[in-house]
């Protein structure tokens, strides 16, 4: 009997009607696994993956294989976005056994949970002689096999990166040399095919250029930036980007399009945008802000997790085209004029002669003439593209990629009001949908005070929240206060901190990513490294800062320091998997900055306008009337001489109080 039709994730209900008698994860699938003595088959993946369709469609919808599952193990299956916990333990076992991981992801454990066994995706016959040779050897070889499991967990238990240090800007350097060492000269970003937006990076180095004033680190992020703009991994026409490249250039993509992705590259060319007025940069960060709010918003004001790779069982079918398309849909002049602009070729990029979209032209700095033809044809193109087949979405919330939406909605809504412009584009205020999504974390996913991982129209799931769902909405939250002046947000990420560091910590300064509570796993995963998120230990520490800050208690920018120090062997050894962590360091060698303007005019006051143009890595700023309930930044804080008034502090020590955007200018530089 497959048990996946009452599930709330989309990934399991793509499997709820497979032959194989799949459980979720669960106690009862183990005790089921020890009653009948057969070995546990875990399988993870998640909905928009795509070798995890072609799996299902070869392996798990085939009735042979079925059986034979069905005859000798116990089939779990696992949505990696939902119990990320699950995830990271058997990932760490599969890149033990194996060097490398992926999903879908294929464990072979003990009915006690222990893996012996790890890959990822096995063709149809490969994965029927694994599973009779599995079969045999738990029959024959039980005792080496167990031995093998008692191994694994013993490797994955160990911590590679015993240790700590100091953060200092001797290491940040370090860490820069490492990366520029890495540099794709040619096409940006770091290493080969396959090439992932490496926006935390991006984000790291940005902060490093602010700080350390240095060039050579802006012009890697604008490097890359462009080249990924330019490239078929953003969405030309619709706007977003898509999950990674499978080549070096930035051309053809695996098309599903992740909401962190989104998130996080939204931050980065908002603050390429702020750093240089980049008009680029300013295009790509709003239309990456249109693609969050038209293609992921959920109805109860939340952010999906993700749009499929494939369309109908085929990926790249609703965004790739052929010459022949584009007459139909432009007409021949118009057609050649688009050929020519996004590199559609009679040969093509991508399978059975269809190509990628690329930007071949420049169109953000063009003659009037230029940009209006440029913006017709693009709309014809979308307008086509809405009738083909469109790929599933998968639509439930979580919580910690929530968190990393808001906060890049707030900073992206905060740039265009320095900017002048008004605050929306096409009729949309970032703000008030950054408060709704808070709002639905808030309300739905804080359960007895402690968070819930996901929720889907608006039920809200059981898997309890992990350490970066605490440290990406707490951020969130922080990023809220900031924006709206409204102090519950401050409260709420203070209790989410509280219990974080209650329920979470290891008592050497770290954190485990599960709490003390939680659900006990064959080992308790406590990883550093950011790898397509940030780890549950560098989103907390960025939270940590921004709430000592913006609370002025100095314990929560202490316990952030010990947490950084856990992670300097990893800064100075492997920086490429600590870009998020990095971020966080350059803030708090930064201050972090604490800007409070107080004003009548909380809004537009030049001087709030002026401290966000030239906020220092990791700064954070409130606006608002002396002495505003909630805001602990304008606690006596007075205008002087009935004048808006900046007050400038760093790491608790304050700045005089000044009145004039050069004033204010010059004390942030």
């Amino acid at each position: 009997m497959n048990r996946l039709g009452d599930a709330t994730s989309p990934y399991l209900l793509q499997h709820a009607d497979n032959p194989v008698h799949w459980w979720p994860w669960c106690d009862e699938a183990f005790e089921e696994a020890k009653r009948r003595d057969v070995p546990v088959l875990i399988s993870v993946g998640y909905a928009a993956c795509h070798w995890c369709h072609v799996m299902a469609h070869e392996s798990f919808e085939d009735a042979v294989v079925g059986d034979l599952v069905n005859e000798h193990f116990v089939a779990i299956k696992v949505d990696r976005e939902e119990r990320p916990d699950v995830d990271a333990v058997y990932m760490s076992a599969t890149q033990a056994m194996t060097g490398q991981g992926g999903w879908p992801m294929t464990v072979f454990a003990a009915p006690d949970g222990k893996p012996f066994l790890c890959g990822t995706y096995y063709p149809k016959a490969q994965f029927t002689r694994l599973l009779e040779a599995v079969t045999e050897a738990w029959r024959d070889q039980r005792t080496q096999v167990l031995e093998q499991g008692d191994a694994v967990v013993e490797a994955i238990a160990r911590n590679p990166l015993e240790g700590g240090g100091e953060i200092t800007k001797e290491l940040l350097d370090h860490a820069v040399e490492r990366l520029r060492a890495d540099y794709d000269s040619v096409r940006g970003g770091f290493g080969g095919a396959p090439k992932f937006p490496p926006h935390m990076l991006m984000l790291f180095l940005l902060r490093h250029h602010q700080r350390a004033k240095d060039a050579d680190a802006l012009e890697l992020v604008r490097h890359t930036g462009e080249a990924m703009a330019r490239g078929g991994i953003y969405d030309q026409l619709a706007g977003g980007f898509h999950r990674y490249a499978v080549d070096a250039t930035w051309t053809v993509p695996h098309f599903e399009k992740m909401l962190y992705d989104n998130a996080l590259l939204l931050r980065v060319y908002n603050e390429i945008w702020r750093l240089t007025a980049d008009p680029m940069a300013q295009r790509i960060a709003t239309e990456t802000a249109m693609f969050l709010v038209n293609d992921l918003q959920t109805a109860e004001g939340g952010f999906a997790s993700a749009l499929d790779a494939d369309t109908e069982g085929v990926e790249g079918t609703t965004y790739s085209w052929t010459p022949a398309q584009l007459v139909e849909v432009l007409g021949e002049d118009d057609a050649k004029f688009a050929a020519d602009l996004f590199g559609v070729t009679g040969a093509g990029t991508f399978e059975h002669g269809t190509s990628v979209l690329v930007l071949k032209r420049d169109i953000d700095d063009v003659a009037p003439e230029v940009q209006q033809r440029w913006e017709r044809v693009r709309g014809l193109m979308m307008a086509a593209r809405r009738e083909r087949p469109q790929p599933m979405r998968d639509d439930k919330v979580v919580a910690a990629w929530n968190g990393l939406a808001i906060t890049a909605l707030c900073e992206f809504w905060r740039n265009y009001t320095e900017v002048g412009d008004v605050a929306d584009v096409e009729n949309v205020d970032f703000r008030s949908i950054a408060v709704e999504a808070g709002e639905l974390l808030l309300t739905r996913h804080v359960v007895d005070g402690r968070l819930r991982r996901v929720s889907r129209d608006g039920v809200v799931g059981q898997p309890a929240g992990v350490l970066e769902d605490y440290g990406c909405v707490a951020e969130a939250f922080c990023a809220l206060h900031q924006v709206t002046g409204d102090g519950r947000w401050l409260e709420a990420a203070g209790r989410l901190l509280d219990t974080a560091g209650e329920r979470f910590r290891d008592g050497q300064g770290g954190f485990h990513d599960t709490a003390d509570d939680a659900e006990q796993l064959v080992i308790r995963p406590a990883d550093p490294t950011d790898n397509a998120t940030p780890s549950g230990l560098s989103s907390l520490v960025t939270a940590l800062l921004s709430y000592a800050a913006l609370s002025g208690e100095p314990r929560w920018h202490e316990m952030a320091e010990r947490a950084l120090s856990t992670v300097v062997p990893l800064l100075a050894r492997h920086p490429r998997f600590a870009g998020y962590a990095a971020a966080g360091a350059e803030a708090l060698l930064s201050g972090p900055f604490e800007i409070a303007i107080a004003t009548t005019n909380p809004e537009t006051d030049p001087l709030l306008l002026t401290a966000i143009e030239h906020a220092p890595p990791g700064a954070v700023i409130v606006a608002g009337h002396p002495d505003a309930p909630g805001v602990p930044l304008l606690a006596g804080r007075t205008m002087v001489g009935d004048q808006p008034t900046a007050y400038v502090c760093r790491g608790f020590v304050c700045d005089r109080p000044v009145t004039t955007t050069v004033e204010l200018a010059t004390i942030l530089a």
